[in-house]
């Protein structure tokens, strides 16, 4: 039997070259214009204030992006708050050992940066462990609900129960909480969701970072707590996605796989000097 696997593999390299196609496609004329009106911002600032060069502005510029990669916002004034305080540094913590990483804020010290690597190296595994131990609670949950269940089709229906009521409370309650706390239209918020529990943390979108805004002091780390349960359920939801798709591929081609048997059957049978060949179903 031929292995589905480079298939598979086509499968996945066409599917990047698709995604590396429309998002060419969606953003790379909305960044020419972002770009060419920041230069344009850049030649009006020079003009307004001639007391300035090009490259006193340029090396103003280099500053703010060297405050910004150490993670201090370039709006406000020093009365902003700590990126550091408890809060903060647990949300932080969070981020390092689901690997989420948005990349807004890092540590600068060298300490920091020796901490942070062996806190990851042994906070990585200890949250796959602990990922992995509510995984198999929600799985024993599901179990339980298909025994309880003595009708087939009940069992469907518990499923989708299931899911249903994970996707309001992790994917479509929580931007309605983000898009008023920041500010965020819903699609923003949504957006930030998913990025977040699926581990993909880009950093555009990082909540409890707007200097203008009053956060109660708990809720960076409230966030810290939905993200670790919602990446145990997307996970599992993940996984079954990953196993359906398996199947079905497997399935297509032991499909193909027999219906080539059956043609060499049938020509076999056509053919009386060759001996018969049985082909179990």
């Amino acid at each position: 039997q031929i292995s589905w696997t480079p298939l598979l593999l086509l499968g996945y390299l066409f599917y990047l070259l698709l995604g590396a196609m429309v998002f060419q496609l969606l953003e790379k004329q909305a960044e020419t214009h972002f770009r060419d009106q920041f230069q344009l911002e850049k030649l009006k600032f020079l003009q307004n204030y001639t007391c300035l060069d090009r490259q006193a502005l340029e090396q103003f510029v280099q500053v703010l992006m060297e405050a910004w990669e150490k993670g201090v916002n370039p709006e406000g004034n020093s009365t902003n708050p700590s990126n550091w305080d408890f809060s903060n540094s647990f949300f932080f913590a969070g981020t390092v050992v689901t690997t989420i990483g948005y990349g807004n804020l890092s540590p600068s010290t060298v300490a920091g940066q020796i901490f942070c690597v062996f806190y990851a190296l042994f906070g990585v595994p200890l949250n796959l462990a602990f990922l992995n131990q509510l995984g198999k609670a929600l799985n024993a949950h599901l179990l339980t609900l298909e025994r309880w269940v003595q009708k087939p089709g009940r069992a469907q229906v518990q499923l989708v129960i299931f899911l249903i009521t994970g996707t309001l409370l992790f994917l479509v309650l929580p931007p309605l909480v983000f898009s008023y706390v920041e500010g965020w239209s819903y699609g923003e918020g949504f957006y930030f969701t998913f990025i977040t529990l699926s581990t993909i943390g880009f950093g555009d979108y990082v909540v409890g970072t707007n200097p203008n805004k009053h956060y109660i002091p708990v809720y960076r780390s409230l966030t810290a707590i939905w993200i670790v349960f919602g990446l145990a359920w997307l996970a599992l939801v993940f996984n079954v996605g990953a196993d359906l798709m398996e199947r079905y591929l497997q399935l297509k081609w032991h499909k193909s796989d027999l219906s080539l048997a059956e043609g060499d059957t049938t020509k076999l049978e056509d053919e009386p000097e060759q001996p018969r060949i049985h082909i179990p179903s």
